[in-house]
C-alpha cells in the first residue's frame, strides 16, 4: 500500500545543523508495507542527526526520511549522505524491490523489440515471467538459421517477424523472417557491402514503426520499406545526399523514428544529424556544429536518442568529438559533453535520465554523467562525475534502478547513477554486450558465451551460463535481444532463437 504525503514546511534538525526542505510531492510506502527502522543517519561531512530517522523511499537523487519523534517527512539528497548511509540507502531500495517482485503475482506479459535497444532504446525489456535460472546446456534453442549474410546487425523483433540486415554476394540486405520458425518472408536490397575497416558487413538495427521501417547500411544507404511486403518506399544515401562523413568503419547507426520524422546521422559539419520527413526521406532540417569545429560532427558509432530536457525535446548524440544535445524543432545545437569521447570510436548509446546523460567509450577513455541546465535559452553541460573504469567500447549499458550496468575491457560493472561509486565488478564472461530483462542482466560476450546474471547491485550472481552451438569465427558483436519469451543471439552467418519463457 503506497501513501501519498504532501509535506510543505521547512524545518532545521537541531544539534547537528542538519538544514532538510520538505518536498511537496512524495510518494510514500506506509509502515504496512515497510517495516520502519529509525536509525541516526551521518553526513557527508561527518555531522550526525540528534533525532532518529526511517528510510521512507528514494525518488531520483532524493532520499525521503521520516522523524521518530514526530512522524514528519524530510528530504536529503544522496550526495549528501555519507558512503555508509549511501550503501545503506541502495541495499535498502534493492531489497525492497525483490521482496515486491516476490509477492507481486505473476503476469504474462510480452513485448516486441522494434529497434535498436528495444521500444525507448535504453536496452530494457518490459517483459516479465522469464527464467531466473537456466539448465547448465542454456536455455532451450527454439530455432536456428544460417544464410543471412556477413554483418553484426542486431535483430529487430515487431508485427510478428525477425528483422536482420546481411548480406549477399556484394549487396547488404534486409530480411524479414518469420518470428515462429525464422523461416524467409521476404527480403529488401539496400547498398553495396562497405569494407567496414576489415570487419565488413551491415552492423544497423531496423527500426519498426507504424507499419514502415527503417534501416541504414554500413555505405550510408538509409531505406524506408512496408513492414508487410518489404516493398521500397524511398532510399537515401548520407554520402550523397548530404555530404555526409563517417570513420574507417563506416556507418554503424541505427535511425531514430519520432512521430513524423526520422533521425539519423550522416555526419559532417553541415549534417552532423539530419531530421527527415519519414513518408519521402525529404529534409526537415540539417544541423550543424560548425561552432564547435570542422572534426566535431563526423559520425560515429553510436544511435541517437530522444529526450525532454528542461522543457525542451532534444535529441542526444554521441558524435565524433562529443556528446551533443539538438533542439528537435529545428535541429539548433543546444550543449555538449566532450570528455566521454576518444579519438579512435565512440560506439555506445547515451542515457539520459531526469536531465542527467551518461555516455562512454573505450579505448582508456571511460564514462561521465552531464547534468544538462538550462538559463533561459541557454543550456550548458555540467560534469557531475567521471568513471575511468566505466570504458564501454560497444556493447552498451543500461539503467536499472539506480545503477548502472556495463562491461569495459574485461569486467562488468555495476555502478551508482549519482554518485558514480563502483558498487562491484566482476569478471563474468569479460568484455560484451548487455540487455536487462526481468530482474536479469543478458551478457554476451565478444568471445561467444552468454551469461544469465542477476541485476544485484549489492553483489555480482551469475545465476547461468552456455555456449552457442555453430560458433563462427567472428567477434559476437550483435547485442542479445529479449522479445515475446525469446533471446535472439545473431553470429555473422546464423541466427538463434531461445526460449526463456517459465
Amino acid at each position: 500500500m503506497l501513501l501519498l504525503q504532501k509535506p510543505s514546511v521547512a524545518f532545521v534538525v537541531s544539534g547537528a545543523l542538519l538544514l532538510m526542505i520538505l518536498c511537496p510531492i512524495s510518494t510514500i510506502y506506509s509502515q504496512e508495507s515497510i517495516p520502519l527502522e529509525f536509525r541516526v543517519w551521518k553526513l557527508a561531512t561527518g555531522r550526525t542527526s540528534d533525532v532518529k530517522l526511517a528510510f521512507i523511499a528514494r525518488e531520483g537523487s532524493a532520499v525521503k526520511l521520516q522523524r521518530e519523534d514526530n512522524q514528519k517527512i524530510i528530504e536529503l539528497s544522496m550526495a549528501q549522505l555519507s558512503a555508509e548511509d549511501r550503501t545503506f540507502v541502495t541495499q535498502t531500495v534493492a531489497r525492497l524491490s525483490r521482496e515486491a517482485t516476490k509477492q507481486a503475482p505473476l503476469k504474462a506479459e510480452t513485448a516486441d523489440w522494434p529497434g535498436w535497444r528495444g521500444a525507448d532504446r535504453t536496452g530494457v525489456s518490459k517483459e516479465s515471467g522469464l527464467l531466473a535460472q537456466w539448465a547448465p546446456a542454456g536455455p532451450k534453442l527454439d530455432w536456428q538459421i544460417d544464410g543471412i549474410g556477413q554483418g553484426y546487425s542486431t535483430p529487430t523483433i515487431a508485427d510478428g517477424k525477425v528483422f536482420v540486415l546481411g548480406t549477399k554476394g556484394n549487396q547488404e540486405i534486409l530480411y524479414a523472417l518469420d518470428e515462429k520458425n525464422g523461416r524467409e518472408i521476404w527480403t529488401c536490397p539496400m547498398g553495396t557491402v562497405a569494407g567496414g575497416g576489415g570487419y565488413p558487413g551491415p552492423r544497423s538495427s531496423a527500426t519498426v514503426d507504424s507499419g514502415s521501417l527503417f534501416a541504414i547500411g554500413s555505405d550510408g544507404t538509409l531505406i524506408a520499406a512496408n513492414v508487410a511486403n518489404g516493398k521500397l518506399l524511398w532510399k537515401k544515401n548520407f554520402r550523397q545526399d548530404f555530404g555526409g562523413q563517417c570513420g574507417s568503419w563506416d556507418y554503424s547507426e541505427s535511425p531514430l523514428v519520432d512521430g513524423d520524422a526520422v533521425i539519423c546521422t550522416p555526419g559532417g559539419t553541415a549534417s552532423a544529424i539530419v531530421s527527415l520527413n519519414r513518408k519521402n526521406g525529404e529534409a526537415n532540417w540539417q544541423a550543424s556544429t560548425s561552432s564547435l569545429g570542422d572534426d566535431y560532427g563526423r559520425a560515429a558509432y553510436s544511435s541517437p536518442i530522444v529526450a525532454e530536457v528542461e522543457g525542451v525535446k532534444q535529441y542526444i548524440q554521441f558524435l565524433n568529438k562529443g556528446v551533443a544535445g539538438f533542439r528537435a524543432s529545428d535541429g539548433s545545437l543546444l550543449w555538449h559533453y566532450d570528455p566521454p569521447a576518444n579519438g579512435t570510436a565512440n560506439c555506445s548509446t547515451p542515457i539520459c535520465r531526469d536531465g542527467y546523460v551518461f555516455a562512454a567509450s573505450g579505448y582508456g577513455t571511460g564514462g561521465g554523467l552531464a547534468k544538462i541546465n538550462r538559463n533561459g535559452e541557454q543550456f550548458e553541460a555540467v560534469e557531475q562525475y567521471f568513471v575511468k573504469q566505466m570504458q564501454n567500447h560497444h556493447g552498451g549499458m543500461v539503467l536499472v534502478g539506480d545503477h548502472l550496468y556495463g562491461t569495459n575491457d574485461g569486467t562488468l560493472l555495476c555502478i551508482q547513477w549519482d554518485s558514480g561509486e563502483i558498487a562491484w565488478q566482476e569478471r563474468g564472461v569479460g568484455k560484451g554486450a548487455v540487455t536487462f530483462a526481468d530482474g536479469h542482466l543478458y551478457v554476451r560476450s565478444e568471445n561467444g558465451p552468454v551469461a544469465l546474471v542477476e541485476a544485484n547491485p549489492e553483489e555480482y550472481r551469475e545465476v547461468g551460463r552456455f555456449d552457442q552451438p555453430n560458433r563462427s569465427n567472428k567477434n559476437a558483436w550483435a547485442h542479445p535481444v529479449v522479445a515475446n519469451g525469446k533471446l535472439y543471439l545473431r553470429d555473422d552467418d546464423i541466427l538463434l532463437c531461445y526460449d526463456v519463457k517459465k
